[in-house]
């Protein structure tokens, strides 16, 4: 008996019965992404860059070369597909598991079967593993011995970047292939594809130009996405097609079908660092309408709009600083209205906090800054605090010299006197080194004037 998570293909003498994850054995009410799913390498859309002869998905897909593969793509780019077409092999034994629901005592029934198999001269053994990346760091080691002496031959999916989420050890084991996201073309080949072929709608309906362009456009990439939507717009038309008419898929039909496209963004996964990575980085390219954008997709992705306030009073001294200073303030601001008020209505300030501070001049001196000395600091470039300095308010103090030499800035009609306030191992070092952007400018001014009356001392010494 399989063990829990698991299920087999059976062996080439038996009727075959293929079931991948995803998918049961053929009915034909299977939903109409199933259904298309291609039959054959050439068929796959979008991943001509993996297609060319001899390569290593051809190799394993034709049973040439027992390699253990890693499939990294993103939901909808034909992973579950691979599976499927290596699951047709005639001359291996195929089993599957899913992450989500398989432990270490299902990885280990799997490789023991593997092992009897091949030891009594049965065939190989692939094991497919989807949403690999879910597996837990124990779960993942315990491949490796069976990977490294080909027990079995791991075909294991994942939408997460392996080198993040993947065990070192068992990446260098495998060949890692990425399946790149669909592009517009792509999608609109599997839609017109679905509406003709007799495994799918059959000529059922017809689509308008426009709908398909919307179809296409909700996507985002993700072929399986677009088929479902296809399917619930076309189910709504059944009662509406006759003999040798086919109704017309329209952007109406689609859109009542299809309430709103799902943004792709996984808040514990690639997305979400590549969604905030690409928000800062047009924040501080300062294009306000490609940070607006992204802001948008966080928010109707649900994304946790503290985690986005966080972000905005970072980027605001770090990215902006001393350039505008009330950038800082409409950040903060903005991360205020977040907890007082909550979304949806916190988006707005959300948005105003955007707007500032991608037009905002921009300047980094202020990280810059307390870098460079944390760096100094952890260098050992320390040194004693001036005895000048040094607290006086103790009784003895005065022997030591402490604060005997400090003259109080107050005193002075410019509010400011030479004086030696830096250990001196780091005197005469700028750690501050204004831009002259925005409001910093006028800072770098009176900076230069303060540094030669502070350090005057030190300049005649």
């Amino acid at each position: 008996m399989d063990a829990p998570g698991l299920f087999e293909i059976a062996e080439p003498s038996e009727p075959r019965r293929v079931e991948v994850q995803g998918a049961g054995t053929s009915s034909g009410d299977e939903p109409l992404a199933v259904r298309m799913r291609p039959q054959t390498l050439d068929e796959l859309v979008g991943q001509d860059h993996l297609l060319t002869p001899g390569s290593p998905l051809r190799q394993i897909v034709e049973g040439r070369q027992p390699m253990s593969v890693i499939l990294w793509g993103p939901p909808g780019s034909g992973k579950t597909t691979i599976a499927h077409l290596v699951a047709q092999s005639d001359d291996r034994r195929f089993r599957a598991m899913s992450a989500l629901n398989s432990g270490v005592k299902d990885v280990r029934a799997a490789i023991d079967e593997a092992r009897r198999v091949r030891r009594t001269g049965g065939p190989q053994t692939i094991l497919f593993i989807d949403e690999v990346h879910r597996f837990t760091k124990t779960q993942q080691d315990s491949l490796l011995g069976a990977v490294e002496d080909r027990t079995i031959t791991l075909l294991a999916a994942t939408t997460e970047n392996p080198y993040f989420s993947v065990v070192a050890p068992l990446v260098s084991r495998c060949v890692l292939l990425t399946l790149r996201e669909l592009g517009d073309g792509d999608v609109g080949i599997v839609i017109d594809r679905s509406i003709a072929s007799p495994r799918g709608l059959d000529g059922a309906v017809k689509i308008t130009a426009e709908a398909r362009d919307h179809l296409v456009r909700t996507a985002g990439g993700d072929a399986r996405k677009a088929l479902t939507a296809l399917e619930a717009a076309a189910a709504t038309l059944a009662d509406q097609a006759t003999e040798g008419n086919s109704p017309d898929l329209t952007v109406d039909v689609v859109e009542a079908a299809i309430d709103t496209a799902a943004v792709r963004y996984d808040r514990d996964g690639d997305g979400h660092y590549d969604v905030a990575s690409a928000f800062i980085k047009s924040l501080r390219g300062s294009d306000v309408d490609a940070a607006m954008h992204y802001l948008a997709r966080m928010v109707v992705a649900g994304e946790d709009p503290r985690f986005i306030a966080r972000r905005l009073v970072i980027f605001a001294s770090e990215d902006i600083g001393m350039a505008d200073p009330t950038a800082l303030q409409t950040a903060t601001a903005a991360a205020t209205a977040v907890e007082r008020i909550g979304m949806p209505e916190a988006r707005i300030n959300l948005a105003q906090a955007v707007v500032h501070l991608a037009t905002a001049p921009k300047s980094n001196a202020v990280i810059t800054a307390i870098d460079e000395a944390i760096g100094d600091v952890r260098d050992g470039r320390i040194g004693p605090v001036p005895a000048d300095l040094r607290d006086a308010h103790y009784r003895g103090s005065a022997e030591l010299g402490h604060g005997t030499g400090y003259v109080y800035p107050h005193s002075d009609p410019l509010g400011v006197v030479p004086q030696r306030y830096a250990p001196d191992v780091i005197a005469g070092r700028d750690y501050y080194r204004p831009t002259r952007h925005g409001t910093e400018g006028e800072v770098a001014e009176r900076l230069a004037k303060l540094r030669k009356i502070v350090r005057k001392d030190e300049d005649e010494r």
